[in-house]
């Protein structure tokens, strides 16, 4: 989200009656303790069956709106960031705010977002599953070359446990399809890791319903993480193939990414709701199937606040049918 846009939103207040100056003025953790304590109560809600939860592989139960940790890095999501100190305190507020599925990868940095989620986050609170990536590499900023062979699958998988602390990985995606490696080798090294007890599940990247089929022929898969959102819907099919599969869907680029998100309908109507396009795009992949997972990404406090305050945002049947409508035709 752009400052301008949270400027204008700043002094809004939200339907819980807090406004965001007031939101921005809570005290971050002090401590791993701490933070273990709070979130220990909030992600209470992981566990409830009801539509705010979901449980990835059927035994891993998150809060449906996560946090993408890609954006705590350098220009060209490439080293560290400029404000190392903020960016832990943005994934401990995302985690004292209820997010309990964190997004990374070995590429982001590449290998600095990881570190820096162990240096934020370990030792981890109960219930905290982090998603990382493997099989992309980084010449350089903005720069991605998938690989997925299956002897560099395996070498990702061990240096993400040593980034990360963990013993296991709770759930590990291919980030990449590789077009000079096929599916099935480069699935066949997260299986083998699997199996060693390295990984607990797996998951893919930028893939259709097709390569979904054939990679389940090779090991169970539990997430799909395509780019979606309100006014990017390229991968409906694939959406529609998770949801009658019960795969989680996690949708990158929620909010449109470095694009943005552009639609005159949506921003009215965000508006007579006195919300920001962004956070209605937010609610709407939280009402547009029970398997999706947004995860939502940000450097910065205040938009992280504005974002997560999106899951409470209620609408009636009617409007959601007229956004829906609105959307399909963006």
């Amino acid at each position: 989200m752009n400052d301008e846009v949270f400027k204008a939103n700043s002094e809004r207040v939200g339907h819980d009656g807090v406004s965001r100056r007031v939101f921005l003025r809570a005290t971050l953790a002090g401590g791993a303790s701490l933070l273990a304590g709070r979130a220990a109560t909030l992600f209470a809600a992981a566990s409830a069956s009801d539509d705010s939860s979901f449980s990835i592989g059927e035994d891993l139960p998150v809060n449906r709106l996560g946090f993408g940790a890609m954006r705590l890095t350098g220009d060209g999501i490439w080293g560290w960031p400029p404000d190392r100190e903020n960016a832990r305190k943005v994934l401990q507020r995302a985690v004292e705010l209820g997010a309990n599925l964190i997004d990374t990868a070995d590429a982001y940095g590449p290998e600095t977002d990881e570190l820096l989620i162990a240096e934020a986050l370990y030792p981890y609170p109960k219930g905290l599953v982090i998603a990382t990536k493997g099989g992309n590499t980084r010449p350089g900023p903005n720069q991605w070359v998938p690989d997925g062979r299956p002897e560099y699958l395996k070498q990702c998988v061990d240096n993400s446990l040593k980034r990360l602390k963990l013993e296991r990985i709770d759930l590990y995606q291919l980030h990449r399809v590789d077009p000079k490696v096929p599916m099935e080798n480069s699935l066949a090294a997260l299986k083998e890791a699997q199996s060693a007890g390295k990984i607990r599940h797996i998951g893919l990247s930028e893939v259709s319903p097709e390569q979904v089929q054939r990679a389940r022929k090779i090991v169970p898969i539990v997430t799909v993480q395509n780019r979606y959102n309100i006014t990017d819907r390229k991968w409906d099919n694939t959406l529609a193939y998770c949801e009658k599969e019960q795969i989680g869907f996690m949708p990158w680029a929620p909010v449109g990414g470095t694009k943005g998100m552009s639609s005159a309908a949506l921003e009215k109507i965000a508006k007579d709701h006195g919300i920001s396009i962004y956070q209605l795009g937010l609610a709407w992949l939280l009402h547009r199937s029970p398997v999706m997972l947004p995860i939502p990404g940000t450097s910065s406090l205040a938009h992280l606040e504005e974002n997560m305050a999106a899951r409470k945002i209620q609408l009636t049947a009617e409007e959601w049918k007229t956004i829906d409508a609105v959307a399909s035709q963006t």
